[in-house]
């Protein structure tokens, strides 16, 4: 059941009108049950894995809170390892065979099992993780009331692509009636139809030409193919995932949770450190608060902060999927990350590091950081080595501009893409459409975005959502 469906904006409202005539302890009950058979959709068989790793997890929970010292730190790392045990049985056993069969030149066909992998396994473990280690750091006391962690693990708007919920987050607004005052009505429905037209609109529009390069034709390695299937797919993984993470954040609010930002303005970030503060944010503060941070973070010197950069991104891009593809690009912009440090450490206290971040060159670093995280798409989208080194071979080729001129849609969809990018920075419009904008127009967004729905559904181009996969 995709976000960009008309069956799921009909389950959506079934949902939205229940809650609103039931009471706070019902509303509860009505949003578990809707979870679950929100995940059914998918695969009925994944019910039982989603209820054991929450059943889990609250009986972890318990645990840790009743213990203290060495018991304590026994019993969250059994969690951890329970919950890892999980995520790499499903997602990571064949991958790991594979790999190791051709490391000794071995057949792996008769070692791999077919494994199913559960949709949005990697955000539940996380968020399981999450969790354990909340409470056996302190940071909140462990769930007395099954049904409220029931809630917080399968949770529809979050459950299958994110963000990553953290639980002192959301365990908070559990139990707080149901309310949905104007200006949070508006707010969600901004969010709602700003994330379905990034999806129906953009993404799935370029989603076909990134994968029309990608999917093998040659162009004989010509660079502006190339660079026109990179940049859309750059564009396009922007705009899907972004758009999701809208989606459920209105969704969300429409049902009485708030969920915190996941993406701000990611492309127009000033260096690849500014850029990781903006890009999957739910994310990229995991990896820091759960893995980099309990590594040592910066405390062991440059070198040591180096390591860990790079050990830290190169297990989030295996996060993203079982292959080497996805470990290069993470371990790339671990490289890059050390890099942005060591400049930076060169840079503080000369005479030219006031001039570095004069507001006159902002538009270079926004471009060579933006060029930087494109190239570091080449490896995430294409399908094995090969294909990512002919890819940037192909880059640094000598551009043909008569295929621009042969495809003259690519410009006005990037046009179209770049003018977005530009409003989306306007906080005083998004304010304007929440505060003052009146509900015609946002009855006309919503009929535009329905007719695109509609239209897409006819022509057969029905797209997932990229991260649904992960």
């Amino acid at each position: 059941m995709l976000f960009d469906t008309l069956a799921y904006w009909l389950f959506f409202g079934f949902v939205l009108v229940l809650c609103a005539a039931s009471s706070a302890a019902r509303a509860r009950i009505v949003l578990v049950i809707a979870s679950y058979v929100f995940y059914a959709f998918w695969d009925v068989r994944f019910v039982l894995l989603l209820g054991g790793a929450t059943l889990a997890n609250y009986l972890f929970g318990l645990w840790i809170d009743a213990r203290a010292g060495a018991a304590r730190r026994a019993a969250v790392t059994l969690a951890i390892v329970a919950n890892l045990l999980v995520l790499g049985f499903f997602k990571y056993f064949n991958f790991f065979v594979e790999s190791f069969a051709a490391l000794f030149g071995l057949a792996a066909d008769s070692l791999t099992l077919r494994i199913v992998l559960p949709v949005g396994i990697s955000f539940i473990t996380f968020e399981g993780i999450a969790y354990v280690v909340d409470v056996y750091r302190r940071d909140l006391r462990a769930m007395r009331n099954p049904l409220d962690f029931a809630l917080f693990v399968s949770f529809f708007p979050h459950l299958v692509a994110g963000p990553i919920i953290r639980p002192t987050d959301f365990l908070p607004q559990v139990g707080q009636p149901f309310s949905l005052p104007d200006t949070a009505a508006r707010w969600g429905l901004r969010e709602i139809l700003k994330g379905l037209f990034k999806k129906v609109v953009l993404a799935n529009y370029l989603a076909p030409i990134a994968d029309a390069y990608f999917s093998g034709k040659p162009y004989d390695g010509a660079a502006v193919p190339a660079w026109i299937g990179v940049l859309a797919f750059s564009l396009q993984i922007y705009f899907d995932f972004s758009g999701y993470t809208d989606i459920a954040r209105g969704c969300a609010r429409w049902l009485g949770f708030r969920f915190p930002p996941n993406f701000e303005r990611p492309y127009l970030a000033t260096s690849i450190t500014d850029f990781w503060r903006h890009w999957h944010i739910s994310l990229s503060t995991w990896l820091r608060d759960y893995l980099y941070i309990p590594l040592g973070g910066n405390r062991g010197g440059p070198a040591r902060t180096y390591v860990n950069l790079l050990i830290v991104m190169g297990l989030g891009g295996l996060w993203h999927g079982a292959s080497w593809n996805f470990v290069v690009w993470g371990l790339y912009h671990g490289a890059l990350l050390g890099l942005h440090r060591f400049a930076r450490r060169l840079a503080d206290g000369s005479a030219w590091a006031a001039a570095l971040d004069a507001p006159a060159l902002a538009p270079l670093w926004i471009g060579l950081t933006f060029v930087l995280v494109t190239l570091g798409w080449v490896p995430f989208r294409a399908p094995d080595f090969p294909s990512t080194l002919a890819t940037l071979k192909a880059l640094c080729a000598w551009p043909d501009l008569g295929f621009v001129a042969a495809h003259p849609g690519v410009l006005i969809i990037a046009s179209g893409s770049l003018a977005w990018c530009l409003l989306d920075r306007s906080r005083r419009l998004q304010d304007w459409l929440v505060e003052r904008a009146p509900w015609q127009l946002a009855a006309l967004g919503a009929g535009v975005v329905c007719l695109a729905m509609e239209f897409c559904a006819n022509v057969d181009i029905q797209i997932p959502f990229v991260y649904f996969q992960f």
